[in-house]
């Protein structure tokens, strides 16, 4: 069993920085990938960014590439994203997530943290 937690939402201006973090406990050795997704208001989740835990390989949406950046950190078991150049379109309660095989779905989730981005 894993468990998730997320932290770091909050309401920031347009322009700015903010940094989430996510971290796991549990069976932590069997998660393989972990990513981020974020969800707005009356819409679907969305993909997000993630990450290989074994080699540090990155994935991004088109819509935050050049201003997300994901990292890890193996020792406490924690992935952040940094989220630079916010935007109102940002805004959205942000998942962590993680799957335990390479071509399965995500296995696991947060319970979610609020960014809200003002103008």
């Amino acid at each position: 069993q894993v468990q998730l937690v997320e932290s770091g939402g909050n309401l920031v201006q347009a322009g700015g920085s903010l940094r989430l973090s996510c971290g796991a406990s549990g069976s932590t050795f069997s998660l393989i990938y972990r990513g981020w997704f974020r969800q707005a208001q009356g819409k679907e989740r969305d993909f997000v960014a993630a990450i290989s835990w074994s080699d540090g390989r990155t994935y991004y949406s088109d819509s935050v590439k050049g201003r997300f950046t994901i990292s890890r950190d193996n020792a406490k078991n924690t992935v952040y994203l940094q989220m630079n150049s916010l935007k109102p379109e940002d805004t959205a309660v942000y998942s962590c997530a993680a799957k335990t095989e390479y071509a399965g779905a995500y296995d696991y989730w947060g319970q979610g943290t609020q960014v809200t981005v003002s103008s």
